[in-house]
Order: structure tokens, then sequence, then C-alpha cells
């Protein structure tokens, strides 16, 4: 199982380390960089607004790598999210290795890395998203048994000036191919970089929304996911939506995740599966029918 997470794995980590991303420590993130060249490292979080942030190190030798990787990095809090008072608002952002991928879009050589919060006192901060899905997990594990995995399906629409030549009618994009979608390109070049960032991908496909006013085209695009811990999944997720929004920039074009964007076209949903695991197995189906787990 474990040469199988490793074998033809696009995350340029996994390959290098010949290890699963799960199983990364702070020495093989060290000796990634070492021997890759790479010159900057990004850890990256996200904020009450649901979008990632960035905080940057120049790197100048392995000693301050080394202390970086171990202890985070102090951040303002209050800044972060209206919840932290000024006077108490000292956050630490602590990298969690697993998530580690060489950033696509960054023009020097650059490893990105997903943080956790934590307190001035080295706890995990109790209100932040993470560390409240963390302890969900843990909790359902604990009371059921079962790992709680989950998947999500992104739909989102791309926008930008009117241009095609060949035009699909309106509401009819379900799964059409070039050249009658604008915007193919975008969503694979998408999920190669997905892909690489470390995210599990099930397959994506143009959608059925698609309509154009004067002067801009609207197609409705979906990536989906293959089922992993549901910590991972919103993982995935997030990245996925800053890949997206980086690719708009780079096109010129709009991404947009909002569930509706005008009345009488489809809408785009975020639609979460989930799957109970047990020993390695799906316990959702036993017999070829839903289990009565899965039914409770």
């Amino acid at each position: 199982m474990r040469d199988r997470e490793v074998l033809m794995n696009p995350n340029k980590l996994v390959r290098h380390i010949k290890k699963p991303a799960s199983e990364f420590t702070k020495h093989d993130i060290i000796q990634f960089i070492d021997e890759n060249n790479i010159e900057l490292l990004n850890f990256k979080y996200v904020g009450e607004d649901g979008k990632l942030k960035t905080l940057n190190f120049v790197i100048t030798s392995k000693d301050y790598l080394d202390s970086v990787l171990s202890t985070g990095e102090r951040v303002d809090g209050s800044s972060l999210f209206s919840f932290i008072d000024a006077n108490r608002s000292d956050l630490y952002v602590i990298p969690r290795f697993k998530t580690a991928f060489v950033d696509p879009f960054a023009e020097s050589p650059t490893l990105n890395i997903l943080c956790s919060f934590y307190t001035a006192e080295g706890e995990p901060l109790e209100s932040a998203p993470e560390y409240i899905l963390r302890k969900a997990v843990a909790d359902f594990k604990k009371n059921t048994g079962y790992d709680f995995y989950a998947m999500g399906e992104l739909e989102y629409y791309v926008s930008g000036s009117k241009g095609s030549l060949y035009q699909a009618p309106p509401q009819k994009g379900y799964h059409t191919s070039s050249p009658f979608t604008r915007w193919e390109h975008l969503r694979i070049e998408a999920m190669q970089l997905i892909a690489q960032s470390g995210g599990k991908i099930k397959y994506g496909h143009s959608e059925v929304g698609n309509f154009a006013n004067e002067t801009e085209e609207y197609e409705q695009h979906e990536i989906e996911f293959m089922p992993v811990s549901a910590e991972d999944a919103v993982d995935q997720l997030i990245i996925a939506k800053w890949i997206l929004r980086m690719l708009g920039k780079k096109h010129d074009a709009k991404i947009s995740f909002a569930p509706k964007i005008t009345v009488g076209n489809a809408g785009s949903g975020l639609h979460i599966h989930m799957m109970l695991i047990k020993d390695g197995e799906n316990k959702m189906i036993e017999d070829f029918k839903l289990s009565d787990a899965a039914k409770k």
C-alpha cells in the first residue's frame, strides 16, 4: 500500500523523498529543500475570511530553516480573526509537514506548507476552524470506532470577455469538449497543479451552466476529489481554490465559487460526500447495500 502511494505520484516531494506525504518529517523537508535548491519557504494558513494568507521566508541557512520548521513563527491573531483581542493577539503558525508542495506559480524555487494556529502558551487555538475539525474527527473515531472520510465536488464558473468561435447552447454545457468549451484548458491545468500539490482528484469536466451577455461568457466546470480523511479533504479544497484563482489571474479570467450568479442559470454547489472507514475498508456498503452503520 505504501509503495502504491509513491508510485506515479505527481507530488514532487513524494517522488523525491520516496514516502507518502503523511510520513513527511522535518528532516525530509530540509533534505528536499537542500537537494532541490529551494530558495523560499512560504507558510500558508486560512484566516477568518476563508482565504489563504502567506508568510515568506528566504532560506539563508540550515540552522535557520530548522528553527522555522521546528517552532513556526509569530503572527498577529487580531488581524486574522475578529474575535481575538488586540491585547492578546500573539499566535504562532506551525507547519504541517504532510501538506508541503512546490509552489507552481513562484518565479524562484519555492516550497509551500500549510500551518495550524497555536497560542503563545503553545496550545492549539481552540477557535481555529482547522482545530475544531481535528477535534470533531477524533471525537467521532472515539465514539464510533470509524475513521471519517470525505470528498468534495468543487463547482465553479469561469468568465471572460466574449470571444468563443463555437458556443454551446445555454445550460447545455454538461461534459462539453473543446472547441465547444472555452476554458477546458484552464480546468486541465488546474487539475495537474492540484495533483502536484497533493490533491487526490477523481475527475474533472464541464458542467451544465453556460451563458453569455453582451460582453462576457460564463462557463461552469467541476473538479471532483477522492475520499480522504476529512482534514485532508479540507486542505485539498483550500489549495484547489487558490490554484484556480491563480490560474484565473494568469489567463485573465474570473473564477467564481458563488452559489448563484444569475436567476435562471445553474448554480454552483460544493457537495460533500462522506465515507466510514475501519481497518482500511469502506463500511458504507454491506452485501451490496447500504450498511446499518451508513444509515445510522
